[in-house]
């Protein structure tokens, strides 16, 4: 019995050293490669949401460009530029009157005109037959770089902003 007690401690030793793990030197390896790929995706991620959020103003932009195509149809001039985008839901009362104004505006839904993307309020601009909209991105300012970039909404060269459509718009 001598030689099968001796086998099975050798056994016993052999299934220890096994599963001893990983050394630091293995560990730390792996949690800086895991840091590096981490990093690499959560930039991306954000680089993709920045982007979305962009594209997201645009589009409201557009659809603000074509209210605004029909409250000149309608009363026969764009909003003042103290009167904002707010006159697609609110009946502006000073200045030219508009007559034909829709009783839940140009807007329907909240009666509050819909902020940007980083929860900032849109400007406008009437420049008489045209207007301009701007998102002054997430910090607000005039100017900036990447998310802090302005995206202006520009009538196409010569358009006069006459049609329908705002495609071929500047941003």
């Amino acid at each position: 019995m001598l030689p099968q007690r001796s086998q099975n401690n050798s056994t016993f030793r052999n299934l220890v050293r096994s599963q001893r793990g990983f050394s630091l030197v293995e560990i730390l390896v792996a949690l800086t490669l895991l840091g590096i790929a981490g990093t690499f995706v959560a930039g991306k991620i954000f680089e993709q949401l920045h982007e979305g959020k962009v594209q997201a103003a645009k589009i409201q932009m557009n659809q603000f460009a074509e209210r605004l195509q029909e409250f000149r149809r309608k009363c026969g001039t764009y909003p003042e530029t103290e009167q904002g985008l707010e006159a697609l839901v609110t009946k502006p009362t000073g200045g030219r009157e508009c007559k034909n104004y829709p009783p839940d505006g140009f807007i329907g839904g909240s009666g509050m005109v819909p902020q940007d993307p980083w929860n900032n309020y849109y400007g406008y601009v009437n420049e008489g037959s045209k207007f301009n909209i701007v998102s002054y991105g997430a910090d607000l300012m005039e100017g900036g770089e990447d998310e802090d970039k302005d995206i202006w909404f520009r009538p196409p060269a010569g358009s006069e902003q006459q049609g329908d459509s705002s495609e071929g718009a500047e941003f």
